[in-house]
């Protein structure tokens, strides 16, 4: 008698209790973190599956942050998409679609999971949260959430994303935050979050690190990516309501990857659905001038999990380069990493220059300025678009709003010799 080989558990079923999401994850920290990570990881153990808990947030989400957010159907770039399959002759165009998360409170997804972690700091007693930044938004959703429940809150932020980034330093320091400049490495996202798990080191008593990614170790991919988890389950049923049937595909940017873990994960067991990330392509393909660490990196150990990071001949993190600051980043998450082997999700690059395009395009096309980062998944996606046929649908997660980008979009418009301006 044979016995029928045990079937692989389904890809929603990660991460294994040791915080695995099949070769990547886990946590690898000093010792002085444990006791938090695991204190964090009992507090959303005893949560996760309380009912009140998520009645509780479900209300923040609703009454302060003003979800659902809407799915939109983006006419006029499908019919930019259409006319470029006309005259390419690759397809008829899929309708297009956009999941409006730059309409939630602050302008992005991010505040999702800053009021699902601060109320995770309140659980366990502590009275001041830190977070790090790139493009600002999470530092922002950050200090809404730390004003919101009467919390302290630093931000640390690279000194490089502090110029670019002026109008959401401004937000954070009226909502009461500190902002931490940053002047080491880079000076972007990744010094940013060094400093952040040192702060977090020395203050672990009284402190929580609300990481802003599904990066990090165990809990945290997990905790980001459930909270972040909303954007796909409204999707989802808005999809059923509006075309009776899920989308043929779902794209999303990628730098940690929250908003497009956020997105991907409840259609991630729906093998008919093509779910596509978008990286920063930056400058070329040239070592320090992107930020494609799932098209270019390899595994290695960043900020606390094992997942595919750009790294240089001798293992060392990698510069990095991207217009937008929010994907300038040169790892990305494991469950990401763990989607990329098992090729579920299909990960692109795109380039500064196409990511300003998408960006004018989408504004004079909808009436809506994206963030550089979103811009990235637009661009891709309308050529994705005119690819498939009339009666497809692709939805695009619109991550952010651009009002933070305006300014340095303009002087990088203006820089390449085609400014903003009609």
């Amino acid at each position: 008698m044979t016995t029928a080989p045990a079937q692989p558990p389904k890809l929603s079923a990660y991460p294994d209790p040791a915080g695995r999401f099949g070769a990547f994850g886990g946590a690898y920290v000093p010792e002085t973190l444990t006791a938090a990570l695991e204190q964090l990881k009992e507090v959303y153990d005893s949560v996760r599956s309380n009912p009140d808990f998520w009645d509780e947030l479900k209300g923040l989400l609703s009454t302060f942050v003003g979800r659902p957010t809407q799915l939109y159907p983006a006419r006029r770039l499908t019919e930019h998409a259409r006319k470029i399959a006309r005259d390419k002759n690759l397809g008829e165009g899929a309708a297009i679609w956009l999941k409006r998360e730059d309409l939630a409170h602050t302008g992005a997804h991010k505040i999702n999971n800053t009021m699902g972690q601060a109320m995770l700091c309140r659980k366990m007693g502590k009275k001041r949260i830190i977070a790090e930044t790139g493009a600002g938004q999470h530092g922002v959703a950050s200090a809404t959430a730390a004003a919101h429940f009467g919390l302290q809150c630093d931000v640390y932020m690279g000194a490089e994303d502090v110029r670019r980034q002026k109008l959401n330093v401004t937000r954070m320091k009226m909502l009461g935050a500190r902002v931490i400049e940053v002047h080491t490495g880079s000076k972007t996202l990744k010094d940013a979050t060094n400093e952040a798990m040192r702060d977090w080191m020395a203050s672990v008593e009284s402190t929580h690190y609300i990481i802003g990614s599904v990066v990090g170790p165990h809990p945290f991919p997990m905790i980001v990516r459930d909270f972040q988890s909303i954007i796909g389950i409204e999707c989802k049923a808005q999809c059923l309501r509006a075309l009776g049937k899920l989308p043929d595909a779902v794209v999303a940017c990628v730098g940690g990857g929250s908003n497009a873990a956020g997105i991907f994960y409840p259609f991630v067991d729906d093998k008919n659905v093509a779910l596509l990330g978008v990286e920063a392509g930056g400058r070329s393909s040239a070592p320090g001038q992107h930020a494609a660490s799932l098209a270019l990196g390899k595994p290695g150990i960043l900020h606390g999990s094992l997942s595919y990071v750009l790294q240089d001949d001798f293992g060392q993190t990698a510069d990095v380069h991207s217009c937008s600051a929010g994907l300038d980043y040169p790892g990305v998450g494991p469950e990401h990493s763990m989607w990329k082997d098992a090729s579920r999700v299909s990960y692109h690059a795109v380039t500064d220059d196409q990511a300003l395009d998408a960006f004018l395009l989408l504004a004079r096309t909808e009436g809506i300025i994206p963030a550089l980062e979103t811009a990235h998944a637009v661009a891709f996606a309308i050529r994705h678009a005119a690819t498939l046929k009339k009666d497809q649908n692709l939805v695009i997660n619109c991550s952010g709003r651009g009002d933070k980008d305006v300014e340095e979009a303009n002087r990088l418009l203006d820089l390449r010799g085609g400014s903003g301006k009609p």
